[in-house]
């Protein structure tokens, strides 16, 4: 069976465990919603977060969800040491690969709070793509 790809992203709205626990379950849960996902064909997934969130693993509330079966990992974003457009402060990220028929491109990606952003680069330099 195929492995497809689904990324996701969100803003905690502080330096929290509480924070980033609840920004995670959200978006965990969105991406659930918008590609009917089994948890039983969740192949991995892999949080980052930027460094200005650093007290709680985002993998937590994948966890708390029921995901214990599932490999997870966390990690920390680049840090670009200039002002740069596409960084996203107190941002939490998720790769997710998904064990299904569909195509790539039925893959829906979810950018909720200030990670909308990232949707918005990625629109444009899709449609700069075309």
């Amino acid at each position: 069976m195929p492995v497809r790809g689904i990324r996701g992203a969100t803003t905690a709205t502080e330096n929290t465990a509480e924070a980033i626990t609840e920004a995670t379950d959200e978006l965990l849960r969105a991406l659930i919603q918008a590609n009917g996902l089994d948890v039983r064909e969740v192949c991995f997934v892999y949080f980052t977060t930027t460094r200005d969130l650093n007290v709680e693993f985002p993998a937590l509330a994948a966890r708390r969800l029921g995901w214990v079966d599932v490999p997870l990992l966390c990690g920390n974003e680049m840090d670009i040491s200039v002002p740069n457009p596409r960084g996203v402060p107190m941002c939490i990220r998720i790769l997710l690969l998904y064990n299904t028929e569909q195509p790539q491109s039925a893959m829906r990606m979810v950018y909720l709070r200030g990670a909308q952003a990232i949707k918005t680069d990625l629109d444009q330099m899709r449609s700069r793509a075309q």
